[in-house]
């Protein structure tokens, strides 16, 4: 079991900003693009998703891309192996769809926050105890944000994450209920992933202005 004092912080760009921006498509392409853009609108913690073909690539890429006020991680990790690559490509955290002790651990010997995915008090506790830097509540739009409120009342001092298919105008009720900060995808992203590279793509003016009005919900619940 991780001690407190051993336990690994969040990126403080999560923490200033209340978002993580979850990049999810067939291919990585145009992740540096999107992510440059979503930095540029505010949105300065964003995952780039395993399982999009290029993930790793297109991280390094958008590294040398953009400014280190911009934290950029890795998610759907479910290996140490995947941990390690991502470490080495330059990730600032990771993020697992589910509780694996090994995947944790490799995290945490690493020095990369870890946010493995859980649902019930038992999975939550799970990941708690084996170093999770704060669990991703997953998939959370099955249950909405009064199912984190009930969470935190018998583990109010473990830090979640809501994601999974929350819309914009949800931010400001996961963060009332306890949230430290929400993923968002397909709600955020809308078409910005269309295309392939430097070939026409999504809208990404009109990512921008998703972006603002999400930084704006979360702004209202920090003032």
């Amino acid at each position: 079991m991780t001690s407190d004092a051993d336990r690994l912080t969040p990126p403080r760009q999560l923490l200033d900003t209340r978002l993580v921006a979850i990049l999810r498509a067939p291919s990585a392409a145009r992740f540096p693009q999107v992510a440059e853009a979503l930095a540029a609108a505010g949105v300065t913690c964003v995952e780039f998703t395993l399982n999009s073909a290029g993930c790793l690539d297109a991280l390094r890429a958008a590294r040398r891309r953009l400014p280190d006020t911009v934290a950029l991680g890795v998610g759907t990790a479910l290996t140490p192996e995947q941990v390690r690559q991502a470490h080495d490509a330059g990730a600032q955290f990771v993020v697992s769809p589910n509780v694996d002790v090994d995947v944790i651990d490799s995290a945490v010997r690493l020095g990369l926050p870890c946010f493995p995915g859980a649902f019930t008090a038992t999975e939550v506790v799970a990941a708690w105890r084996a170093g999770a830097t704060a669990v991703k509540i997953f998939p959370a739009s099955a249950v909405g944000p009064s199912y984190l409120s009930y969470l935190r009342g018998p583990l109010p001092d473990v830090p979640m994450l809501p994601t999974g298919g929350i819309g914009i105008d949800d931010v400001a009720a996961y963060l009332r209920a306890g949230a430290i900060g929400v993923g968002l995808g397909g709600p955020l992203l809308g078409d910005a992933l269309a295309g392939h590279g430097d070939l026409p793509g999504g809208d990404l003016a009109a990512l921008a202005a998703r972006a603002e009005r999400a930084m704006a919900a979360a702004r209202v619940e920090r003032s």
